[in-house]
């Protein structure tokens, strides 16, 4: 799905309006979007990309050192 968003001033800062079409993704309001650049563009996402991938670092480690983890858990 393609949409056009017009950008706006909101006193000092500059916002966007999403239309009705939205909620259908499960957007509601008070929740946050991550603008997030890519090769293609920008995208705007309600996933983090950064705790994406700090996730992933997270499971490496747990995978790495078990033994280490389930000490700490004692």
């Amino acid at each position: 799905m393609t949409s056009e968003i017009k950008i706006r001033k909101v006193g000092n800062s500059l916002g966007v309006t999403l239309t009705d079409s939205f909620r259908n993704m499960g957007l509601s309001e008070g929740d946050t979007l991550f603008l997030h650049e890519t090769p293609e563009g920008i995208m705007l996402t309600p996933f983090d990309p950064d705790f994406a991938d700090a996730m992933e670092d997270a499971r490496e480690f747990m995978k790495d050192y078990p033994n280490a983890l389930r000490e700490l858990a004692k």
